[in-house]
C-alpha cells in the first residue's frame, strides 16, 4: 500500500510508511546496513553500465580488479544481512506484522531473491566486473535504442540471468508499493535527522507512568 500526502508549500509526496516508531533498535541494524549496502552496489551497476571502458581498465591490473570485486562481494553480503534483519524484525514483531502488507512481503520475497542471487553470482562466477561490462552493459544499451540483442547476454551463466530476471521484475513492482518513495526529489531520508521516539509507558504494578 502506498500513500500519497499533502505537503504544504512542497505539494504532494510519497509517504514510505515507516514503522520506525513500532520498533527502532533492529531496525536500524537492519535498515542502515541494508540501505547503504544496497545503494553502493547498485552505484557500482551504474558504473559499469555507463563507464564499462573505465572499468575494464582499471581491471586490466590483477590487484586491481580483485579488490573491487572483493569490495562488491562485501557490500553485497552488508546488504544481505541487513536485510534479513530487517525481515525477521517483521516476522518476529506482533506489531509489525499487523502493518505488513501483502506487497510488502512480496518485494521483499523479490529483494531476497535479487540480493542472495546477486551474492551466489559474486562468489560462483567471479570477475563479474569485466563480463558485466562487455555482455551485461551492451545488451542494457541496446535495450536503451529500443534494438535488444539478447546474443550479449544469452551465454551467460543460468545464476546470472535468474538475477537479471529478477531485477525487471522488481523493477515493474515496486512502483505500486512503498518502495515508491525512493523516486521522490529530492530524496532527504540519507541526510535527514533522525526521528526521536519517547514512550509513554504507564507501569502497571504501580498503576503510574
Amino acid at each position: 500500500m502506498v500513500t500519497v500526502q499533502h505537503c504544504g508549500e512542497r505539494g504532494y509526496s510519497y509517504s514510505s510508511l515507516s514503522s520506525q516508531f513500532l520498533e527502532n533498535r533492529q531496525h536500524f541494524w537492519g535498515s542502515v546496513p541494508f540501505h547503504y549496502g544496497i545503494l553502493a552496489v547498485l552505484a557500482g551497476h551504474v558504473a559499469a553500465f555507463l563507464t564499462p571502458g573505465l572499468i575494464l581498465g582499471w581491471n586490466a591490473a590483477p590487484l586491481r580488479l580483485f579488490a573491487l570485486e572483493a569490495t562488491g562481494l562485501a557490500l553485497g553480503l552488508v546488504t544481505l544481512v541487513g536485510l534479513v534483519m530487517v525481515c525477521v524484525r517483521r516476522l518476529r514483531s506482533h506489531r509489525m506484522r499487523r502493518v505488513s502488507t501483502v506487497a510488502d512481503w512480496i518485494v521483499y520475497g523479490l529483494l531476497l531473491v535479487q540480493v542472495v542471487s546477486g551474492v551466489l553470482v559474486a562468489y560462483f562466477h567471479g570477475w563479474g566486473s569485466s563480463w558485466f561490462a562487455t555482455s551485461a552493459s551492451p545488451w542494457l544499451w541496446s535495450l536503451v535504442a529500443f534494438q535488444p540483442d539478447i546474443s550479449y547476454v544469452a551465454p551467460l551463466p543460468w545464476l546470472v540471468k535468474t538475477h537479471i530476471v529478477n531485477a525487471f521484475v522488481l523493477i515493474a513492482f515496486f512502483p505500486f508499493t512503498r518502495l515508491v518513495h525512493v523516486l521522490v526529489i529530492p530524496n532527504m531520508y540519507l541526510w535527514r535527522r533522525p526521528q526521536v521516539v519517547l514512550w509513554n509507558r504507564r507501569d502497571v504494578r504501580g498503576g503510574g507512568r
